[in-house]
C-alpha cells in the first residue's frame, strides 16, 4: 500500500484522531502553529475550572499524544508526520504550566514555544522510537519555554 493510501485508510482510526487534534493537524499552512493555539486554548479552558486541572489535561494529552503518534507513524510508515500535532499542543501546555493565563501570557507562551519549537534544538530527540521520538522535542521547547515565561513573571514582565 503507498504512503498517500495508508493516509486515507489512517485518517479514520481513533489513534490518527487523537494524533492530529481530530484533523486539525491538516489545516494547510501551519499545522504545527494551529496545533500550539489548540494547546493554548486547552490550557486556557481547563484554567477556568480549576487552576489544577491544566496540570492534569497536560498529562491527559501527552500519555494520549505518546500513544497516538506512534500508532500513527506505524500506519503511516513515516517518521513524525506533518499531520500528528498532537505534540505541538503537549508542549504548549507544558510551556505555560502553573501560569495564570493573561492575554499578555499567552501570546508570549505562544511565540516562545513556536519560537523553541521550529528551532528545535533539541533535534537528537527525534532519534528516539515511536510517539517518543515525535513527542520528545516539543515537551523539551515546552520546558525550555517554562523556564523562559517563569523567570518573565518573577521579573515582574507579566
Amino acid at each position: 500500500m503507498n504512503a498517500r493510501a495508508a493516509e486515507r485508510r489512517a485518517g479514520a482510526s481513533p489513534a490518527w484522531m487523537v494524533a492530529t487534534l481530530g484533523g486539525l493537524g491538516r489545516f494547510p499552512l501551519t499545522p504545527g502553529t494551529a496545533g500550539s493555539a489548540a494547546g493554548l486554548a486547552l490550557y486556557w479552558a481547563a484554567y477556568q475550572a480549576g487552576a489544577w486541572l491544566p496540570f492534569v489535561l497536560f498529562i491527559l494529552v501527552a500519555a494520549a499524544g505518546l500513544w497516538s503518534a506512534g500508532a500513527v507513524e506505524r500506519e503511516v510508515d513515516r517518521k513524525d508526520p506533518p499531520e500528528v500535532v498532537v505534540d505541538e499542543a503537549a508542549g504548549q501546555m507544558l510551556c505555560l504550566l502553573g501560569a495564570e493565563p493573561s492575554l499578555a501570557l499567552l501570546a508570549a507562551g505562544l511565540v516562545v514555544f513556536r519560537a523553541l519549537d521550529i528551532a528545535k534544538p533539541w533535534r537528537r530527540l527525534e532519534s528516539l522510537p515511536g510517539g517518543w521520538g515525535i513527542m520528545a522535542d516539543d515537551l523539551a521547547a515546552g520546558a525550555a519555554g517554562w523556564v523562559l515565561l517563569a523567570v518573565a513573571r518573577a521579573t515582574s514582565l507579566f
